[in-house]
């Protein structure tokens, strides 16, 4: 009785008003905010997250569109979620490869050596597309551009072999993860090249000899690869490398070689 009676002062109805404003006001969701899986990664590329990929069956047929970061959870991976991606291989004109090794700021497969450069085009009319892959081409000259600093009038969607797909799943760690089916692009091209640090860590090119040295470097665990890299690489890439002149007697398109 005794507490009830001190109670009895307080006005209940202002303590309400209080605890609205405060909750309109996005203190107390602050106050007690649980920690975001991206919380500890780099702003740039968590920033990226928010893109839109586009979400496709396994025949390759566009179903929906999701978040960059949706579709790179495990979590969504595992119930299968797949999305379309593009894998460019640019050779100069000694035939040798440009390698990238992925910056510690990547998320997935951060600090990986892998080939000249992998992203995903966006769900938006010009990068859907899909006549001649010709989205998928504009998404990589788009990404050669952001990633590498090639003028885009160096690497013209028109200029890129599209070879065949691949589809691979793969995780980086606990949480992150691919799942795609990947578009192969060739090209042989002098490019101008200005990396950005945030994208890129080192790059260089590799002559064939070179490039079954890092492989093997790979397999005693001394250097790290992308999955992607590396299936095509153990399947597809030197056979095509010793052809770049005839590339167009490789192409399949109506095939995705499930990896």
């Amino acid at each position: 009785v005794h507490v009830y009676a001190e109670c009895s002062h307080v006005n209940v109805s202002v303590i309400v008003k209080l605890f609205l404003k405060m909750h309109k006001a996005g203190a107390l969701r602050s106050a007690v905010r649980m920690p975001e899986i991206t919380d500890h990664l780099d702003e740039k590329q968590v920033r990226l997250l928010s893109e839109m990929c586009i979400v496709i069956d396994e025949n390759d047929s566009k179903i929906g569109a999701d978040s960059k970061k949706n579709c790179h959870l495990n979590s969504n991976i595992d119930k299968g979620l797949l999305h379309r991606a593009f894998s460019v291989f640019i050779f100069n004109s000694e035939e040798k490869l440009l390698l990238q090794q992925r910056s510690d700021a990547k998320i997935t497969f951060p600090g990986c050596f892998t080939n000249t450069c992998c992203s995903h085009p966006l769900h938006t009319d010009s990068e859907l597309e899909e006549k001649e892959a010709i989205g998928v081409r504009r998404a990589a000259q788009r990404r050669l551009q952001a990633e590498l600093g090639i003028p885009m009038e160096q690497v013209k969607p028109e200029e890129m072999t599209y070879l065949t797909r691949i589809h691979y799943k793969a995780q980086s760690d606990g949480v992150w993860g691919e799942h795609e089916i990947d578009y192969i692009l060739f090209m042989q091209k002098n490019v101008e090249l200005n990396p950005d640090p945030n994208e890129i860590k080192t790059h260089c090119y590799v002559s064939k000899e070179e490039m079954k040295e890092l492989l093997e470097k790979a397999k005693r665990k001394e250097v790290e690869i992308t999955p992607w890299f590396s299936l095509i690489a153990d399947t597809f890439l030197f056979k095509w490398w010793d052809d770049l002149q005839n590339l167009k007697k490789y192409m399949d398109h109506d095939n995705i070689h499930r990896m």
